[in-house]
């Protein structure tokens, strides 16, 4: 589930500036990790943000970075170099945040709708090499959000050519039922690389509400091992409810 912190996401039923209140309610409807949008990490009171987790009972799976190419036009792929050096920062402020919950960094769309892929990787290099505890996670976005790196093959290519070892990538439901032949071929190809996984059905509803097979899926990620977090990040449809109400469905969803 996510939780805005700064700034409005479509995809929470929550208001930013009852954030606090939204991780109790998060936690009360079953969820046991939450990952917050913030936009600019040096504005949060990282000791407030601790422990309004611990009093919720929450863990931070993950933080999201893609409000400031939207409001702020960041991007880690652009040939202005005042621009891509800012991104860089502020994903390195946002390895700060996470390290003490060793939560993952998303980068979706702050690497840039259509820039440069060569200086993408340089720009993911130097924030892997910042601090090296701290896991990436690089999201294949739908062709029509972004023109760099659509697919879990081109992520994987662009991590290999980073050569980090906490840089890896993100595998969203949604993104990959527009771009990728087969689903479970894209997560059994991603292997240990895969760090993160967000989903949604095909519509972008709630789990459930559209025409994705999440046996299948979970049974992929079954056979990579992974570990990591299932974050919902749907738009609160057919209704907020609903969204809360996941985790008492998803053992349903996904026999």
């Amino acid at each position: 589930m996510i939780v805005p912190v700064q700034d409005p996401t479509p995809f929470s039923p929550f208001p930013p500036g009852q954030w606090r209140k939204a991780l109790r309610e998060v936690a009360k409807a079953g969820y046991s990790a939450v990952e917050l949008a913030v936009t600019d990490p040096t504005k949060v009171d990282h000791e407030e943000m601790a422990e309004a987790l611990r009093e919720a009972g929450l863990r931070l799976s993950s933080l999201t970075t893609g409000q400031a190419a939207a409001k702020e036009g960041l991007s880690l792929s652009t040939r202005e170099d005042t621009v891509r050096e800012r991104a860089i920062r502020r994903i390195q402020d946002h390895m700060r945040l996470a390290r003490p919950h060793g939560a993952v960094v998303i980068v979706g769309l702050l690497r840039g709708a259509d820039g440069s892929p060569d200086l993408l990787a340089d720009s993911l290099r130097e924030c892997a090499r910042f601090d090296p505890s701290v896991k990436l996670a690089l999201e294949p976005l739908n062709r029509y959000e972004s023109r760099l790196i659509n697919t879990v093959g081109e992520a994987l290519e662009v991590v290999e050519r980073v050569g980090a070892e906490n840089l890896g990538v993100l595998f969203d439901t949604f993104h990959a039922n527009i771009e990728e032949r087969s689903l479970s071929e894209a997560i059994l190809l991603a292997k240990d690389r895969l760090f993160h996984v967000h989903l949604a059905d095909s519509n972008r509803w709630v789990p459930g509400y559209g025409h994705l097979r999440f046996r299948k899926i979970t049974t992929a990620l079954e056979e990579v091992g992974y570990r990591g977090a299932l974050v919902v990040e749907a738009l609160p449809r057919p209704s907020p409810t609903v969204l809360l109400s996941f985790p008492g469905q998803a053992g349903v969803l996904f026999a």
